[in-house]
Formats: C-alpha cells, structure tokens, sequence
C-alpha cells in the first residue's frame, strides 16, 4: 500500500505523523509541499478525500485564511491561493488508497492505514 505524507518538516505535528507512521512500519512516500507546491489536481483530490473540501483544508492559522473564509470565498479562489501559497494548507495529509485525513489530531491518520 503507498502512503503519501504531505509534510512539513519545520512543524511538530507533521513531524509527529511522519513519526507515527514509522512506528507502525509504513515508510511513506514524503511530498515536501512546500519545496514543491501544489497543483489544482491533487488539491481537488485531497479535499474530496478527507471530506472537508478546499476551505476545510484550510490551516486557521494563517492571516489569509481568515480574509478568504470572511470574504467567502468560491473554492476557485480558494484553490488559486493554496497554489500561490502553499503554507495556507493544512499540515499534515496523509493520503493512502482508503483515503486522505489531515493529522490533527495525529492520531486521525490511523483512520486510512
């Protein structure tokens, strides 16, 4: 089974996720986003797997985030900023045939191993 983590090495929860995957001996593929970005394609992929849509992918700590929730933002625009910044993501996704879940808690990417 590939496992993909969208990770952030700088973040002690992406670190946390990649640390727990190791522990339960998955070895998964690490996607960097920030080094490489994002396209429109896996975006739409990742926020139908979790379920939570682009502006559930949000991360809420993020100034922007809340000028693109207020302004209510179409997912259009919403995907457009994610691309352009990168950091607006959420961290960490981990992606797996089951599905994809943002690792907060943590423990919520067990759900797709």
């Amino acid at each position: 089974m590939t496992v993909t983590i969208f990770h952030n090495p700088k973040c002690s929860t992406s670190r946390k996720a990649l640390e727990l995957l190791q522990e339960k001996g998955v070895q998964p593929v690490v996607v960097e986003y920030l080094k490489t970005g994002w396209d429109a394609a896996t975006l739409d992929r990742l926020a139908e797997q979790t379920g939570v849509g682009l502006s559930g992918m949000l991360r809420k700590r993020e100034a922007k985030t809340s000028e693109l929730l207020e302004s209510g933002a179409s997912d259009d625009v919403i995907r457009t900023a994610m691309i352009a910044e990168p950091v607006l993501v959420e961290r960490p996704i981990v992606q797996t045939p089951k599905g994809a879940r943002i690792g907060r808690p943590v423990e919520t990417i067990l759900e797709v191993l």
